[in-house]
């Protein structure tokens, strides 16, 4: 037996064994407790205070104990019960600042996370976190957030300063590092954020979520799906970024019978795109109709502009959409009505209730629209072959009141606008006709030939032939510069002169001797007529006999008439223009502007022309 020879020696060796008892033994609540102080006294050290500097301890580091591997973290009460018991000397002065920080810490990062206003702001409050897998995807996501309603010029500036900040750097490599431990809807979401605050998609933070997603894309539910769509419509081109739309596509295709979000659905549509095959767009149609019953107005509105991405042009689905859409169209934000109309045009859907609808909410709104608003919408009402007369009504006497206000951009709208849709103002065309000569005629002197001639040839298919700026389009030089061969707008200024040069003979207007003449291009001028209907002519000589009608009469070289009956009893003729759908606006008979100069122009060559629209031989 050994016999220790002193009380020294007895402590040495109590405290050698003491520490290794604790590897086979969990501690009780004492000893986790002595643990603890030791700890922190060991971690002190005789430095804790040395060269006469006071230093704070580390009072809210971990506590590791080696027995069944477990970790010990004091809690916020216990961090305060110590910070309050065990005080270096000299941290009385120093209590308040203790105690402001520990109130901070019983503060969740989240509620933390809401009160910041600026990336900057997220980014300082990252700075003195410890951020967690998930804090990564909220703290970006915030920062993104916070940009959305700022001005242009204010998110300049504060992306500026966010990818000038110290700790921004070192969050992004926090995201590529744990990118690999991220939930699936945290991978999403922190690749959304990086292309919004405009992340070079080169970078090797995007190009890693871009890997890492690749790789567990079958372990993204329905909603990361639609957030990782919503992103990749964004994204430029990359080897990375083609890998994952394709092997998105074929996740999601293969998901279409178990969809049940809306928005979802709407979102794969836009990804798949318009190159997607027909049986898979019939799959898409179908499903969509199925939850038709499910649409909210803006699931309408949204299903009009996805159906154009795509070029899916499904009158079920476009139909029902619009019917929602013009029942409660006063509840549609301006940008998303115009959103509306353009998806519209590209799919050259038209439904006259929907356009009336929007037409006469904004007609009855008027005096909220500002000029530029109600020009997008004119402009997209002609492309639809749409005539919204007390909208253009309405337009006009603003335009009358103030013509003053009209930029030249606008100006050519608003022209091109009246004068395709043929819009009879009445009493007060020819104060309309006057208001815009007179802006006309201030930008003269800014004005190039080609938009000129625009606005000269909308005036004169109006029949109004203002003097001055027909002066200074018909020069020698203005002309030879308008018809260089071979430019690419050399057909659109051909026919505008050819226009102006029927005008210019047909109706006669008084011209300044100055004026040089328009060269003939009868020669090359392409026929738009339809071909003659033999089901039409056979009946017409079963009506009045073989004798009484002509077919095929052409006038001024330029203008075909389908047939001439001469009625003997009344000694006159009756001379019919078969004109297609597309001559008249959309939904009545009123001509547009070719057609309308037209009957305008046989007129005063003597005839009595008749518009009939034309038909198919399977009608008859």
């Amino acid at each position: 037996m050994n016999v220790f020879r002193s009380g020294e020696e007895m402590l040495r060796r109590t405290i050698f064994f003491g520490r290794f008892s604790s590897v086979w033994k969990k501690p009780g609540p004492l000893s986790r407790t002595r643990a603890a102080v030791l700890s922190c006294r060991n971690c002190a050290g005789p430095s804790l205070w040395s060269r006469g500097t006071l230093q704070e301890p580390n009072w809210t580091h971990n506590t590791r104990y080696f027995c069944q591997g477990e970790t010990h973290k004091p809690s916020v009460e216990e961090q305060l019960d110590k910070s309050l018991c065990f005080q270096p000397p000299g941290a009385a002065s120093r209590g308040s600042r203790d105690l402001s920080d520990v109130a901070e810490l019983r503060v969740p990062f989240y509620r933390k996370l809401q009160g910041c206003l600026s990336p900057s702001d997220v980014l300082d409050l990252v700075d003195r976190t410890t951020l967690a897998h998930r804090h990564i995807s909220n703290s970006l996501t915030r920062m993104w957030e916070t940009t959305k309603k700022m001005s242009d010029e204010q998110r300049r500036c504060e992306l500026r300063l966010m990818l000038e900040h110290p700790r921004f750097e070192g969050l992004c490599h926090r995201a590529r590092i744990d990118a690999p431990r991220m939930h699936s809807d945290d991978l999403a979401y922190t690749l959304l954020a990086m292309v919004k605050l405009g992340v070079s998609q080169s970078s090797l933070v995007v190009q890693t979520l871009l890997r890492v997603i690749q790789e567990r894309l079958n372990q993204f539910d329905d909603k990361s799906l639609s957030i990782l769509s919503t992103c990749l419509e964004e994204m430029e081109s990359s080897k990375n970024a083609e890998a994952l739309k394709q092997g998105l596509k074929l996740v999601l295709e293969d998901r279409i019978p178990q969809i049940q979000n809306v928005m979802l659905l709407q979102t794969m549509m836009r990804l798949l795109g318009g190159d997607t095959s027909p049986a898979i767009k019939k799959k898409l149609e179908m499903k969509a109709l199925s939850m038709a019953e499910e649409f909210t107005l803006p699931n309408a509105q949204y299903m009009l502009t996805t159906l154009a991405a795509m070029h899916l042009n499904s009158k079920p689905l476009l139909d029902l959409c619009s019917k929602k859409i013009a029942e409660n169209v006063h509840g549609v934000p301006f940008t998303r009505l115009l959103g509306v109309l353009k998806s519209c045009r590209e799919l050259r859907y038209r439904n006259y209730s929907l356009f009336s609808s929007i037409s006469d909410y904004l007609a009855n709104t008027f005096t909220m629209w500002s000029n530029k608003q109600l020009i997008f919408v004119l402009l997209e009402f002609e492309g639809l072959r749409f005539r919204p007369v007390t909208l253009m009504d309405a337009f006009a006497e603003r335009v009358m009141e103030n013509p003053d206000s009209l930029k030249l951009k606008d100006l050519l709208s608003v022209l091109k606008s009246y004068s395709s849709l043929n819009h009879d103002l009445k009493e007060n065309r020819q104060k309309f006709l006057d208001s815009v000569t007179r802006v006309l005629e201030s930008y003269l002197t800014r004005m190039s030939s080609a938009d000129l001639l625009k606005a000269v040839s909308c005036l004169c298919v109006m029949e109004h032939f203002p003097q001055a700026p027909l002066e200074k389009l018909l020069q020698k030089d203005r002309l030879e510069e308008l018809l260089p061969r071979g430019s690419p707008l050399y057909k659109g200024v051909e026919l505008k002169l050819h226009t102006l040069d029927l005008c210019l003979r047909l109706d006669r207007p008084p011209l300044p001797p100055t004026v040089s003449p328009i060269p003939d291009l009868h020669n090359l001028i392409p026929s738009f007529e339809l071909p003659l209907n033999p089901g039409l002519l056979s009946t017409l000589k079963d009506m009045v006999g073989e004798a009484n009608v002509r077919d095929s009469v052409v006038e001024e070289r330029v203008y075909f008439i389908d047939f001439v009956i001469t009625l003997t009893s009344e000694a006159k003729n009756v001379h019919l223009l078969c004109a297609p759908p597309s001559s008249f606006c959309f939904g009545t008979t009123h001509p547009r502007s070719r057609l309308a100069m037209k009957r305008r122009h046989l007129r005063k060559l003597g005839y009595e022309p008749v518009l009939v629209l034309s038909v198919s031989q399977s009608a008859l």
